[in-house]
């Protein structure tokens, strides 16, 4: 029995099937059969499927007497199926690669719900891909599986049938089926989600639906046959009263839709609107559902439709109409004026002296103080307190700047004020692409980490990493770099190769480490206190990186479980990336404490006892602790795909590697994570990586380029530093680990 039954229907997609039949078969998961339905399509779709059926054993066909449209096509299909699961789609759609490794993974890892639901990208004929606007929903944050009361917002996601995954025995048990009509995805949607009892959610793109760019004509029953399907939704519900809680969601979806077909361009035949209002207002009130209040964005929609106001909806949109006519210049003229002004402004401050005792500072495009900018702005007023600094910040994070710096808000008349008459400029990404760098300014670009991803030009053959990166533009931005920090030779070679210019290269170490070998124990005790961990505790920080392969960010690190499994001495700092889009943990309770809003990741890393991470440049700051680094690389391969490494951290690791969660508690069971080997690892990864970073960094940058020195502070050997220890290198002892073998039961206990 076939892990997947792929059912394909096919009615006039004869120029497109080929390719949907191909994405199937090249899938690298090759356990599934596929059924394609020809639904006596009057093209080439039928001789298309049997001369697949004869290449590939895989694949049956079902060619049906008569055409009876999608649903029916389904039907057809799911009565061949014999797979544990069944997964639809379109003939002109296609399977993204290695989209059903993705789905049986997610299946086996969430105890093999009855519906998994997963993300589609859509497909214009212009050749582009647009990603699917619900793709939050699709969260794989929180338990799984769950029921549909957890996330109740899936039933107003789109009701395709080709973005799930189904348990056949589920479907069979429940006796779904499509019903007939061109809405028919609806009735089966909304009945199989109030119906599973266990439903899961894969952030990946696993379809491509195409859109053609004619769209197949639809005659005024195609288009009303909507409220044939909403009918049958509530019957559904009728039928089964446990499901009665849903028609108050089931009631607002169903006057979206109706709106939407109602109000969009080219959906109903000319003369063909009034009378559909007019059924419209009769569904409203068969079933209204009364005791959930309107949202105000909806509300007059649902008047309309309610009251079937016809002539009243077509005075309102057109007054709106010109409503916005009228408006959108007046807002499109202040706004030119404002800029207008400010630039200006830029041009008269441009022609002004500099100010040789100003500097500005600026980090992660205007977010607060910190990173090496951060700790430059404070060397500066230590070593150089005739300068005065500014700092550019949005708003929300001004309470981060210190008082004895000036705050700056993006796109005000001070800020064009302080890049046209700053002498430095000191930022650790580029400033606006609008900066005109005069003669006598000097711009210290300091980066953000040592590269282990790929960067630069590096990201040319790395499309989805890359993004909307504009790579003149970022030369552009490097023509105006005087200097370069590095804290290593690596960086200064990888930096050079992918942004090339004429600046120069400062290896003098980066400045945000100079905390480590500054730090006290007193410091770190209070750190601890402040962030509430226990005392007699192994903290450990948890902070992977940004994947660029997804849209929305999820660990697959189970921390609840690792920490139940390792017992309560155990505790874990989770730390968001910056564009994870919020905490990794939601709500974090009990001995995971969410760090992700925390101003200073130096100061998490001077708390914590234990670093874990996967490919996050956070370890090669991290190994000036001289600390235990765990890397746990579960998607080595996808990652590696997308966004490409200058060396194999297998390879060269700065401690030991865990490729699962398992394997990761085992590391700390055993207690490998801070073992000998590791510490060789560790002590190799320190050579080649801190080399410079003294605690002197920001010194010797502020006395070369400021003060003019030539002959700065030598570099302390790694031998001679003794950075702060931590917390549980304190103890007597480590804590216990108490972790089960899965062979014998047999708990596994280390002790230091």
């Amino acid at each position: 029995m076939p892990r997947f039954s792929v059912i394909v229907p096919a009615y006039k997609v004869q120029a497109y099937l080929p390719a949907c039949l191909e994405s199937v078969l090249s899938q690298s998961y090759e356990d599934l059969e596929l059924i394609v339905v020809d639904d006596r399509s009057p093209d080439a779709c039928g001789e298309i499927a049997d001369e697949f059926a004869a290449r590939d054993p895989r694949v049956r066909t079902a060619h049906l007497a008569r055409n009876k449209g999608l649903g029916p096509a389904r039907n057809a299909g799911i009565s061949e199926a014999t797979g544990d699961y069944l997964v639809f789609l379109d003939g002109d759609d296609t399977l993204t690669p290695h989209a059903l490794r993705a789905i049986a993974d997610r299946l086996k890892e969430t105890g093999e719900p009855d519906v998994l639901l997963y993300d589609h990208a859509l497909a214009p004929w212009s050749g582009e891909t647009v990603r699917n606007a619900f793709t939050g929903q699709l969260t794989e944050q929180g338990p799984a599986p769950f029921l549909l009361e957890d996330r109740p917002g899936l039933l107003r996601a789109p009701t395709a049938a080709w973005n799930k995954a189904y348990r056949r025995e589920f479907v069979e048990s429940g006796g779904f089926a499509f019903p007939p009509g061109h809405h028919a995805d609806t009735p089966w949607t909304c009945a199989v989600l109030m119906t599973a009892e266990s439903i899961a959610t894969l952030d990946r793109v696993c379809v491509h639906h195409r859109q053609h760019r004619r769209s197949r004509a639809l005659g005024t029953a195609g288009h009303f046959d909507v409220f044939d399907q909403y009918d049958r939704v509530f019957a559904h519900v009728d039928s089964r009263p446990e499901l009665a809680r849903w028609r108050p969601v089931l009631f607002r979806r169903m006057v979206d839709d109706l709106w939407a077909v109602f109000a969009g361009r080219d959906r109903l035949p000319r003369g063909s609107r009034a009378e559909f209002l007019r059924r419209a207002r009769d569904h409203h009130r068969a079933h209204r559902t009364p005791g959930r209040p309107v949202p105000v964005r909806s509300w007059l929609r649902h008047k309309v439709i309610q009251l079937g106001l016809y002539r009243t909806y077509r005075v309102v949109d057109l007054a709106r109409r010109l409503k916005q006519r009228a408006t959108r210049p007046v807002v499109r003229l202040a706004k030119a004026l404002r800029a207008a002004a400010l630039r200006l402004h830029y041009r008269v401050q441009l022609r002004l002296p500099l100010r040789e005792d100003r500097a500005v500072f600026a980090a992660y495009g205007g977010r607060g103080h910190g990173c090496n900018p951060g700790a430059l702005e404070e060397a500066f007023r230590t070593f150089a307190p005739h300068i005065r600094t500014a700092w550019i910040a949005r708003p929300e994070h001004h309470h981060t700047i210190p008082t004895a710096t000036l705050r700056l808000r993006p796109g005000t008349a001070a800020y064009w004020t302080a890049l046209a008459r700053s002498k430095y400029l000191v930022n650790n990404t580029d400033f606006d692409r609008r900066l005109v760098k005069r003669p006598g300014q000097v711009l210290v670009q300091t980066q953000h980490g040592t590269p282990l991803k790929h960067m630069g030009l590096d990201l040319r053959e790395r499309p989805a990493a890359a993004g909307d990166l504009d790579f003149d533009e970022m030369l552009s931005g490097v023509d105006q770099w005087d200097h370069l920090l590095s804290p290593n030779r690596h960086t200064t070679l990888t930096w050079e190769r992918v942004f090339p210019g004429g600046y120069t290269v400062l290896p003098y170490g980066y400045p945000r480490n100079d905390v480590f070998q500054r730090a006290t124990s007193d410091d770190v005790r209070r750190l601890r206190e402040s962030l509430g961990i226990p005392a007699g505790s192994v903290a450990i920080l948890y902070a992977p990186t940004h994947r660029d392969y997804r849209r929305t960010q999820r660990t697959t690190l189970d921390l609840d479980r690792l920490l139940r499994r390792l017992g309560p001495r155990f505790v874990v700092l989770a730390r968001a990336h910056h564009r994870h889009g919020g905490p990794l943990v939601s709500p974090a309770t009990g001995r995971i404490i969410d760090v992700s809003d925390h101003p200073s990741v130096e100061s998490l890393c001077l708390a914590s006892d234990a670093l874990v991470t996967d490919y996050s440049s956070l370890m090669f700051d991290y190994a000036n602790l001289d600390r235990p680094i765990v890397i746990h690389a579960d998607d080595r391969e996808a990652y590696e795909a997308a966004r490409g490494t200058y060396f194999d951290l297998r390879s060269f690791a700065p401690g030991a590697v865990a490729r699962s969660e398992d394997e990761l508690t085992d590391i700390f069971a055993t207690g490998h994570w801070h073992g000998s080997r590791s510490t060789q690892l560790r002590s190799a990864f320190r050579e080649r990586f801190c080399p410079y970073d003294d605690g002197r960094a920001a010194e010797r940058v502020v006395r070369h380029v400021v003060l003019g020195e030539t002959e700065l502070p030598p570099v302390i050997p790694l031998a001679e530093r003794h950075p702060v220890p931590s917390a549980a290198a304190a103890l007597d002892r480590f804590p216990l680990a108490t972790v089960p073998l899965p062979a014998t039961g047999t708990p596994v206990t280390e002790t230091h």
